[in-house]
């Protein structure tokens, strides 16, 4: 059993057993029956993965992680706010006819600031800072912009990342750490997601910056399971689970900017069957 289905089982167990409804609150999201989609929840998990032990994608069903991989580039290397410049159809429920979800996500990571050393946007400034500035204790993003969450479709969930540089206790190498935030994560559809994209970013910035991996923290505030996604997760936890796989990066990107899906490999992945049919509230 891979770590990340340790993790993620004892999350979905913890939530089942020890888990607070708020079937007696009114709340935003629907089911395509117009039903409110009501969640049990557990408010501030933190869980831990050690990239270089292994990486940590759910082995309990298939992650299509190379969809994953497209969304974190449209994000943070297209730095896009456009459906159109995606493959998947992921976020087409809040795009508009345009193609846009507003000024979220890709949008905010791209506008420019400045800086005594010059004009970046977000990622642009981690990148220097990460080279430059490696002791730093502000190496950061944040996509929670409270001046334009009236423009966009839908508020960021995965908002913000802490980046921190430490020395391996063993050597002189060095080592990217890395803090994921999420306000809201949606156990069954997305935690797995987002695991294995920001596992994926740090290796990234840890590769181009010249650094191993070290460990990615992912801190939830309102980890939760729908209502009629409870039978889909009870089987999912009692199913038979595998090794995690090996993690390839291609070792000849050297620039943020180059890495493309085909960069990434998962050698010996063995999952279980996909889940069909998740219902979506929305």
């Amino acid at each position: 059993m891979s770590r990340a289905d340790a993790i993620f089982i004892q999350n979905c167990r913890d939530i089942l057993d020890n888990g607070v409804w708020d079937t007696d609150l009114p709340v935003r999201p629907r089911w395509d029956d117009g039903t409110p989609a009501h969640t049990v929840k557990k408010f501030g998990i933190v869980n831990r993965y050690n990239l270089q032990e292994e990486f940590p994608i759910l082995t309990l069903r298939r992650t299509y992680w190379k969809s994953a991989v497209d969304e974190l580039l449209w994000i943070w290397q297209k730095k896009s706010n456009n459906i159109h410049d995606l493959r998947g159809n992921i976020w087409d429920a809040w795009a508009d006819e345009t193609g846009s979800i507003g000024k979220a996500y890709g949008y905010q990571l791209g506008i420019k600031h400045h800086y005594p050393e010059g004009d970046f946007d977000q990622v642009d400034r981690v990148l220097y800072d990460l080279k430059h500035n490696p002791s730093s204790r502000r190496i950061l993003t944040n996509i929670y912009n409270f001046a334009d969450l009236h423009e966009m479709r839908l508020y960021p969930c995965a908002y913000s990342m802490t980046f921190n540089v430490t020395r391996r206790k063993d050597s002189d190498r060095l080592v990217l750490n890395a803090i994921l935030n999420q306000r809201s994560n949606d156990i069954l559809v997305a935690n797995h997601w987002n695991v294995c994209q920001y596992a994926i970013l740090v290796h990234m910035f840890a590769q181009v910056c010249g650094y191993e991996v070290g460990e990615m923290v992912h801190v939830i505030a309102d980890a939760h399971i729908y209502d009629r996604h409870i039978p889909i997760v009870k089987e999912l936890i009692e199913r038979p689970a595998y090794d995690a796989p090996e993690f390839w990066i291609n070792p000849d990107i050297k620039d943020f900017y180059e890495f493309k899906v085909e960069d990434f490999e998962l050698r010996n992945y063995k999952h279980g069957p996909k889940i069909e049919s998740i219902p979506m509230a929305v």
